[in-house]
């Protein structure tokens, strides 16, 4: 018989097992009232969607309604979805909507003074209300609304029937015959947006539209739309093109005016009166037409306007510097955002560094030239850039023709430099141990699968480094690139006055890298000058709207930098003067004037430079195709040279011609080239010097030469100088 435990341990034995049981009742009872939850929410989801469907059934569609109302279930269904998606394209552009002063960024109204104080012109837009939409006049506003947007007060910024109306009427003419962009739209394009045609900038400008129209009234947008809009000739707004075109405030225009001012929206450049004046009185009828057509005229009222059109001042005989005046305006705006008290006052009359007798001979001597040779040689577009050795820009031709394209091929196009780019490798080998006299091996040298060849397709074997660059020999640059590295050279090239990014690639010594006219200007400049760096500039002085001036760069600009020793440069000015002696560039000799420079031509002949300066100016010279079609075998010593020389002759007459740095003249031997001057040789319009134009030109000799001066005497020239390997 066994042994009965204790009654205590018995009891201890059930206290362990009842806690387990009471935990697994716990769980049994959580998880039936889980079941019974799921199932009682399930039961009730059930009877909303039977009563739901139910409920549906009476209004259930059948035959062709069922069809539309399927369609139009599912067209709001993806219609909501499309909308989600274009709203997250368009939210980069309402980025710039957050900028307080998103209304009057970077808008100014510029008026523009030579350098002798005379008005050569205007560029911004006027948007201090000095003439308020109530003093425009009514014929203005009516002339604007029927032709750009009849609905404008009816529409929440997307002319929706405007929109259709324009599709159908392209749809029939196989074309775009209309725009379907509202006037609000147009607004938002301008004031946030560029002018380029994608579907992208269409829906950006689509939501800009709405935002303008929640955030200003119908007449804000109007007056903005007026003060904004691009009207031709360089000007905005409609109180600028007023004054531009009829010589009157807008406030007095007529109906005839006022319709022909309208007709400008659409192409400011084709129609623009000073440019066609028929096609423009053309444009102003059509426009009278539509006035008549909207309702907002009579025929009666614009028969007069009709038989009387507008009559647009004569500036056949006037030359604006169109080109010119854009790259000032850019350099206006990069002033006002580093110098604030400029961005308080948006009225200014800024002095510029502009010579309009320069001017004139550049416009001649590339009109001339593309007139003379162009057809023969496939050359339809030019560049050119004149400069004063400390980067005063003094004339720009950016194109052929400003009203056939507004692009300046001057400062923006990026084009190969070719052999111009040699002295940038040149230099940087004078400044790491070689020198003018040193020797190098003219011999065939291949880098990998690339192996330059010269323009004579055959080599001089050992030649110095200045008949090297005289004769433009390919070879040499690249020998000297592996031996000094490519690196150094693009440092060079950047301190002189590349801003362009240069490849580092093996072709980069004979110029594959693109650049712009205007840098090669200034970089051949730090040569004119003795090796300071020469930034272009056009602004000398600004004056705000009550006369006070706000900006004078003779006291606020440091001194030019040193970026080149001043007894390297001086061997570089002694090569390129040969090559304008006895090199490549003997089509650039002037009479009586020492002058330097370098030509270049790029692969295929496509583009063709002339790059040069004397101790007076420096100027380079691009001809090429837009497209990039090769032409006739142009080359840079050629047209360029030929260019370059023609103004450079001009320039220089009836003022002190000033050495070069590290060149003798009476060393140079060389017989004197007798010219001829005929009538065909001379500019539309004879340069006349004054008294203060001689001052001008004397003082930026002498300061010149003064900078030149204090700046030799703190660098000790560099006595290394090695024959290369």
């Amino acid at each position: 018989m066994s042994e009965q435990p204790p009654e205590d341990e018995k009891q201890s034995a059930i206290s362990q097992v009842r806690p387990k049981r009471k935990f697994s009742h716990m769980l049994l009872a959580v998880d039936a009232w889980v079941d019974t939850a799921l199932w009682t929410i399930g039961s009730a989801i059930a009877r909303v969607f039977e009563a739901y469907d139910t409920f549906l059934r009476r209004f259930r569609a059948r035959g062709g309604w069922r069809v539309a109302a399927e369609l139009s279930s599912d067209g709001l269904t993806y219609g909501v979805l499309g909308f989600i998606v274009v709203l997250a394209f368009a939210q980069p552009a309402f980025e710039a909507t957050r900028h307080a002063d998103w209304r009057t960024t970077d808008d100014f109204s510029v008026t523009f003074l030579d350098r002798f104080g005379n008005e050569i012109g205007k560029r911004g837009i006027v948007l201090n209300d000095s003439v308020p939409l109530t003093e425009i006049p009514d014929a203005l506003i009516k002339a604007t609304l029927a032709t750009e947007d009849r609905r404008f007060f009816y529409h929440f910024g997307i002319d929706v029937m405007g929109t259709l109306r324009a599709m159908v009427e392209n749809a029939r003419a196989g074309g775009v015959v209309q725009g379907g962009s509202s006037l609000t739209q147009q607004l938002a394009k301008n004031l946030f947006l560029s002018n380029e045609r994608t579907l992208g900038r269409k829906i950006k400008e689509a939501y800009l539209a709405l935002w303008l129209e929640a955030n200003l009234t119908k007449q804000e947008i109007l007056k903005l739309y007026l003060d904004r809009a691009y009207m031709g000739g360089g000007v905005f707004g409609v109180t600028a093109a007023a004054e531009f075109y009829f010589n009157k405030s807008v406030r007095e225009l007529s109906l005839a005016e006022s319709a022909m001012l309208a007709g400008l929206y659409k192409a400011p450049t084709k129609y623009a009166p000073h440019v066609n004046l028929p096609a423009a009185r053309a444009r102003a009828n059509e426009v009278l037409t539509n006035m008549v057509q909207a309702g907002l005229l009579t025929e009666g009222q614009v028969i007069g306007a009709r038989r009387n059109p507008a009559i647009a001042i004569d500036r056949s005989q006037e030359r604006l510097p169109e080109y010119y005046l854009d790259w000032a305006l850019e350099e206006v705006k990069q002033l006002a955002r580093a110098t604030p008290s400029l961005a308080n006052d948006r009225i200014l009359t800024v002095r510029t560094t502009f010579d309009p007798a320069l001017q004139r001979q550049a416009d001649f001597a590339v009109e001339t030239t593309l007139r003379d040779e162009g057809k023969a040689r496939d050359v339809n577009e030019a560049a050119f850039v004149a400069m004063v050795p400390d980067g005063a820009v003094v004339a720009m031709v950016g194109g052929s023709s400003y009203g056939n394209s507004q692009f300046n091929r001057a400062t923006n196009a990026l084009r190969q430099p070719g052999s111009t780019f040699k002295p940038f490798v040149y230099i940087t080998a004078f400044m790491n141990g070689y020198s003018k006299d040193s020797i190098v091996p003219d011999r065939p040298i291949s880098i990998g699968n690339w192996s330059p060849k010269n323009y004579t397709r055959s080599y001089r074997g050992p030649v110095s480094l200045k008949l090297a660059l005289t004769k433009s020999i390919n070879t040499i640059p690249v020998r000297l690139a592996q031996a000094i590295g490519r690196d150094k050279i693009i440092e060079t090239a950047y301190k002189m006055g590349i801003t362009n990014e240069l490849q580092n690639s093996v072709s980069l010594p004979i110029g594959s890298s693109e650049v712009t006219v205007m840098d090669m200007a200034a970089s051949y400049a730090t040569f004119a000058n003795g090796g300071l760096r020469a930034e272009p500039y056009a602004i000398v002085e600004v004056q705000n709207s009550v006369g006070e001036t706000l900006y004078r760069r003779e006291e606020v600009e440091p001194l030019p930098a040193r970026v080149l020793p001043a007894d390297k440069v001086a061997e570089m000015n002694d090569i390129l003067v040969n090559v304008v002696e006895a090199g490549t560039g003997r089509r650039a000799r002037l009479e009586n004037v020492i002058a330097a420079g370098k030509t270049g031509t790029t692969n295929a002949y496509r583009d063709a430079w002339f790059v040069g300066y004397t101790g007076n100016f420096v100027g380079a010279v691009w001809y090429g195709n837009d497209n990039f079609q090769p032409t006739r075998r142009l080359t840079g010593g050629s047209l360029p040279a030929m260019t370059w020389e023609k103004f450079m002759a001009y320039a220089h007459n009836g003022i002190e011609v000033a050495s070069l740095p590290g060149i003798d003249a009476s060393t140079l031997q060389r017989p004197q080239l007798a010219k001829t001057v005929t009538q065909d040789d001379a500019p539309p319009q004879p340069r006349i010097l004054n008294a203060r134009a001689l001052s001008v030109l004397k003082d930026i000799g002498s300061n010149l030469k003064a900078i030149k001066t204090s700046q030799a005497a703190a660098v000790a020239p560099d006595q290394s100088v090695a024959q290369a390997q």
